[in-house]
């Protein structure tokens, strides 16, 4: 993507990063409602609409100033947490599957983003216009969504990897364990400023983009 612009390269990357945060959110609470929890669509946040998701730290600043710092290699971000009530559940173990709703939503939108490049491809970007965009836009959504699948996945209350370990671990040690919450943001930046979390994520993202690729044809 070097040869185009900034604008250019924003506005390829600002619908899937829209979509994969946003579906991330409703999926949590899609999940929650499914197994007897309605907090969310209570609320009116089990919508498509990015617009009721949208934190704008998290969604729209936050990920093109990285975007931009990262010279369009990486980014990552977050929208408003979907409102989950775990007493709703039928059982409290079932915050394991609300946790994991989140990251297997990027993994298929992850799968659909490929298939729109495959598509694109077909298509002959040489020719159309948007079939350029469609390559683009696609591989842009394969990387993120893989980035946020994998980022979520890392056992850092309150990232969802920790949700699903803390519901593991008996009670005594999940109460230790989750008293690491408030330190969970200033965690991930030391990792980000120091270039760790670029090792914690790119060897699994390049694993799960090579299969990705290998399973729609690339």
């Amino acid at each position: 993507m070097s040869e185009l612009s900034i604008i250019q390269q924003i506005v390829i990357w600002l619908l899937p990063i829209l979509f994969a945060i946003t579906l991330h959110e409703v999926a949590h609470g899609w999940v929650a409602y499914r197994l007897g929890d309605p907090t969310a669509k209570l609320l009116g946040r089990l919508t498509l609409n990015p617009l009721r998701h949208i934190d704008w730290l998290g969604t729209v600043l936050l990920p093109i100033l990285i975007l931009i710092i990262s010279q369009f290699q990486f980014t990552f971000g977050w929208a408003k947490p979907v409102p989950v009530n775990a007493h709703n559940l039928r059982s409290q173990r079932q915050m394991i599957y609300v946790a994991a709703a989140g990251p297997l939503a990027n993994f298929l939108m992850a799968i659909a983003w490929a298939v729109i490049a495959r598509l694109g491809v077909a298509w002959d970007p040489q020719i159309h216009s948007f079939a350029l965009f469609m390559v683009y836009a696609g591989h842009a959504g394969v990387l993120i969504n893989l980035v946020l699948m994998v980022l979520n996945l890392l056992p850092i209350p309150p990232l969802d990897g920790s949700r699903v370990i803390s519901h593991l671990l008996p009670a005594r040690y999940a109460y230790l364990y989750n008293k690491i919450e408030p330190f969970g943001f200033l965690i991930l930046l030391v990792l980000l400023v120091t270039g760790l979390l670029k090792y914690l994520l790119i060897p699994p993202v390049y694993f799960l983009s090579k299969f990705i690729s290998q399973l729609v044809g690339f």
